[in-house]
């Protein structure tokens, strides 16, 4: 991956690659040190949520992305999958409401990502 715009990308063709729905990127370099970008995506089922997490962390084994850690993948509520540049929240709806990373995030630009996903 040349750039954490790259990185970004793969986590969003992946992740919607598994149907995963309401994908929203937030751009927080500015505001945060910890990463170029938040990805926040929903899956219907803990099966779903599991199977996004591995499709992501798969297509970042095939492009030699270095894994920062993954984290919450049993209980499937919340799956944290760090890649450096890329921080990755895979939720089930009500956690994803209850935890409103958006509203916490809200400074961040969001970042059309409309290019990669199929309708």
């Amino acid at each position: 991956m040349d750039n954490s715009k790259d990185l970004l990308k793969m986590v969003v063709k992946a992740a919607d690659g598994r149907r995963a729905s309401d994908i929203v990127a937030l751009k927080v370099d500015q505001i945060s040190p910890m990463a170029d970008y938040f990805v926040i995506m929903t899956g219907g089922s803990n099966r779903q949520v599991q199977a996004i997490a591995n499709a992501i962390v798969e297509a970042a084994h095939e492009n030699g992305v270095e894994i920062g850690s993954v984290e919450g993948k049993n209980n499937a509520q919340w799956v944290l999958i760090d890649l450096g540049d890329v921080v990755v929240h895979v939720f089930r709806e009500e956690t994803r409401h209850f935890y409103n990373l958006e509203k916490l995030w809200s400074e961040a630009p969001d970042v059309d990502i409309s290019q990669w996903v199929k309708d």
